[in-house]
């Protein structure tokens, strides 16, 4: 008996060992031998193995959280950032972004500003001289003889007609007292103004919107062929038109001059700090829209015409006011400190607006590398012989810039500040158009070598020499014997050619001209076989209708697609190409 119950003794004390060391902790031996730093189970807190932390850790599940151990844990807790690495590089990368945005922006503000002043200072300079040689062309033209279908080339009738406009508008404002105007808006309540002037800002932008098309409506009705005489007849309502609308704009953007004048001469400059801050609201207005690269250059476009808009009215008001001081220059140094504000104001919302912009919708600052490029090639194009527009017509419908009425305004403004009066007085009128179109010479200069540099950095020296596609109404036509006679490719498609061998009109005494236009416009079409039926596309054989039960809708859908698109070019650009938008979108500033 007494050797079973020592025997269940012993039993009973190897049990109880046994548990023990199940349960011994397992940072004991390692606390003997030195080797603490080698435990990789233990949990790391801040770079270092907290023993204690552990040990509370296994303590009893039955033992309350204390709010000493929840503070420590707050305190020496750690985590790790490159468990989510994409996600913090992505934050880095908007980072570096909204850095490199004002630089980029600035630069894409620059050459368009410097556009502007190109197309601006056309109509001071160059514009009077064209308009003086085709006056000379028309008066010479008894006696040197009467040659070919036109009296003027296109583009010198479009010149006469910006030049009629110009003296007609120019003679009608000399009616509007500027005076009056500005004691007349003085007058009105602070707010009044403030509303006036945001009523003045959108109708800025529906006028330049209409104004060009009213424009291109004049320029094409007279350069158009017409088989008789009595269509001249149709220029007249247009010309009317252009003339009404050209009047209106500039007595809008002289009522904008005078209230900005206003806010400039108030004692408490309230009325200016009021106009300031509706540049911040615009922040607020777009910032939250969803936009996409092409609606983000129509902005940068629009907000291009509105800083070089706003430097012109800046002018005006700055002669006005040197004129009612005497020409005063100490004057000049108590408005430079508002102009510096209001300019200031206009950067500082552009650069905060686009940056936000590109970051809420994850656009890249080289985004503005090809908005530049769009730019530039508007410029090298309008430069080619066979151009189909003027550049100061190409930044207008880009930019919406419409120079013509702010042209009026300029010369009436400068015409009441500055008298004329003697010999001297004209010779220094004389010297300094010269220095005008020295400066429009050498603008034009530089802006062609930029754009050349930009053009060929975007790899869009191709599209330079692309015919351009046919217009709608000569799509039905049949193909000329030019087409006929012009060799196919051995693809079958249409490729671009870098230097054409075959001209794109007959031969005719006036083809050398700059300025001619190319009239037959069948002969943008690719050759087409003789024996394929028009309806058919020009690089692909005729094929055999496919069977009832195999057609399926997007097969259909293309056939559809292939029917409607048989007069276009393969190579023209789709609708998202930033080349395709110009100002139809812009001006309204509308998103779609």
């Amino acid at each position: 008996m007494a050797d079973s119950s020592g025997t269940e003794l012993s039993e009973e004390k190897e049990a109880e060992t046994e548990l023990r060391k199940r349960q011994k902790r397992p940072w004991d031996d390692l606390h003997r031998s030195a080797k603490i730093g080698l435990a990789a189970e233990l949990p790391e807190t801040l770079g270092f193995y907290d023993i204690s932390a552990v040990r509370r850790e296994r303590r009893e599940q039955a033992a309350d959280p204390s709010l000493t151990r929840f503070i420590t844990a707050e305190l020496t807790r750690g985590y790790f950032l490159e468990h989510n690495e994409a996600k913090y590089t992505e934050r880095r990368e908007r980072v570096y972004t909204c850095m490199r945005i004002p630089k980029e922006l600035e630069k894409l503000m620059i050459f368009g500003f410097f556009l502007c002043v190109d197309a601006f200072l056309y109509v001071f300079t160059l514009l009077p001289l064209r308009v003086l040689l085709a006056m000379l062309r028309l008066l010479t033209l008894p006696c040197c003889g009467f040659s070919g279908s036109r009296l003027l080339q296109p583009a010198q009738v479009c010149d006469m007609l910006k030049g009629l406009i110009l003296v007609l508008c120019f003679s009608m404002m000399h009616y509007v007292d500027y005076s009056m105007m500005y004691h007349l808006i003085r007058g009105q309540s602070v707010i009044k103004l403030y509303l006036i002037y945001n009523m003045l800002e959108v109708a800025d932008r529906l006028f330049s919107s209409f104004g060009q098309d009213i424009l291109d409506a004049l320029y094409w009705t007279a350069t158009e062929p017409k088989e008789r005489k009595r269509d001249n007849i149709g220029v007249i309502p247009h010309f009317i038109m252009a003339v009404f609308y050209v009047f209106l704009h500039a007595i809008l953007i002289m009522v904008q001059a005078s209230t900005l004048n206003v806010a400039f001469n108030s004692h408490n400059k309230s009325l200016l700090t009021i106009m300031m801050s509706n540049n911040f609201v615009e922040i607020k207005g777009s910032v939250f829209k969803k936009f996409e690269k092409n609606n983000l250059f129509q902005m940068s476009n629009s907000d291009i015409k509105e800083r070089f808009t706003s430097y012109v009215l800046l002018l005006i008001v700055c002669l006005r006011n040197m004129e009612q001081f005497a020409w005063n220059p100490d004057h000049l140094w108590i408005l430079f400190p508002d102009v510096f504000m209001v300019v200031t104001s206009e950067v500082a919302v552009d650069i905060i607006k686009h940056a936000f912009i590109t970051k809420f919708n994850d656009i890249t600052a080289d985004v503005y590398s090809e908005y530049r490029a769009s730019l530039a090639f508007d410029l090298v194009s309008s430069r080619q012989k066979n151009a189909c527009t003027d550049y100061s017509d190409s930044v207008a419908r880009r930019m919406g810039f419409i120079p013509l009425p702010l042209a009026v305004l300029l010369i009436r403004v400068v015409m009441s500040c500055v008298k004329v009066q003697g010999a001297l007085s004209y010779s220094c009128v004389f010297l300094f158009y010269l220095g005008l179109v020295s400066l429009k010479v050498l603008n034009s200069i530089v802006l062609l070598g930029k754009s050349c540099v930009y053009v060929k950095r975007a790899n869009m020296e191709d599209k330079l020499f692309e015919r351009p596609s046919a217009t709608p109404a000569s799509s039905g036509k049949t193909p000329s014997k030019a087409d006929q006679d012009r060799c196919p490719t051995p693809s079958g498609e249409t490729k671009v050619e870098q230097i054409p061998t075959t001209p794109c009109s007959p031969p005719s005494p006036s083809s050398s001209s700059v300025t001619t236009q190319p009239t037959p416009r069948t002969d943008l079409f690719p050759p087409l076989p003789t024996d394929a039926s028009p309806a058919a596309p020009s690089s692909r054989p005729p094929t055999p209708p496919p069977e009832p039960e195999q057609i399926t809708p997007s097969f259909s859908k293309e056939e559809e697609d292939e029917a409607q698109g048989a007069s276009e070019l393969k190579h023209r650009t789709p609708k998202k190409d930033l080349l395709e938008i110009d100002r139809f979108t812009i001006c309204g500033n509308r998103i779609d």
